[in-house]
């Protein structure tokens, strides 16, 4: 009798041990799926945080051949160095000497915007911060009082301030408007071009802006 009773025991110990054993293994597979547990794996791979625009990201591929960044042929009287904008044919040149120059395309100030004269560049600013002026914003009014520095900026890569105005030098997160006269008189330049122009340039350079009625006084063919 003794005997039976053992056995009946030590057969109920092993069912016992079953169940607390498949109850174990239950239990880690839900912790292993579950998200609140603090060192369970993600179902998926996390996703890689997106970095700003590259900005040697070439955007200028989509512009005409005319608007893109070449050496050209310019005689000038402006010291190396100097930029010249040419607003009516929508090229800033940056000159280089001995009949030289770095021609860009750019988009300039719409009917009624245009400016020129000489101004120097005052400060200069990687991924710059937008504070809309007055004036602009009581002809916009729905444009924000600030917008922080940032691949969707209007002020794009870089940008040059020059003087004491309120115009720049600056890029653009819309290489379409390049060639056409867009601004509220600020220049701007593809991404990619602001970004070299930005290596070249040195605060107190001197920069020639020219009216819409004149035209550059020496527009060459491209050299390379």
């Amino acid at each position: 009798m003794l005997g039976v009773v053992m056995h009946t025991i030590s057969l109920f110990r092993s069912a016992a041990a079953v169940v607390v054993i498949a109850a174990a293994t239950s239990f880690a597979g839900t912790a292993s799926a579950s998200p609140f547990l603090p060192f369970a794996p993600p179902s998926q791979p996390a996703p890689m945080m997106q970095a700003p625009a590259d900005e040697g990201t070439d955007d200028s591929a989509e512009l005409p051949a005319r608007f893109k960044r070449q050496i050209v042929d310019y005689r000038t009287t402006e010291a190396p160095g100097t930029i010249v904008i040419d607003t009516p044919n929508t090229y800033l040149y940056f000159v280089l000497g001995n009949g030289r120059a770095l021609r860009y395309g750019i988009g300039v100030g719409r009917e009624g915007f245009t400016w020129s004269g000489v101004q120097n560049v005052t400060k200069k600013a990687e991924w710059p911060d937008w504070t809309p002026p007055p004036e602009m914003i009581e002809r916009q009014p729905y444009l924000p009082r600030f917008m922080a520095g940032g691949p969707g900026n209007p002020l794009g890569a870089r940008a040059m301030y020059l003087g004491g105005s309120v115009y720049r030098i600056h890029g653009t997160n819309d290489p379409s408007t390049i060639g056409h006269r867009v601004s509220s008189g600020c220049i701007r330049l593809t991404n990619d071009d602001v970004s070299d122009l930005f290596t070249r340039v040195n605060v107190g350079t001197k920069v020639v802006v020219l009216p819409m009625n004149q035209r550059s006084a020496s527009v060459g063919g491209a050299i390379y």
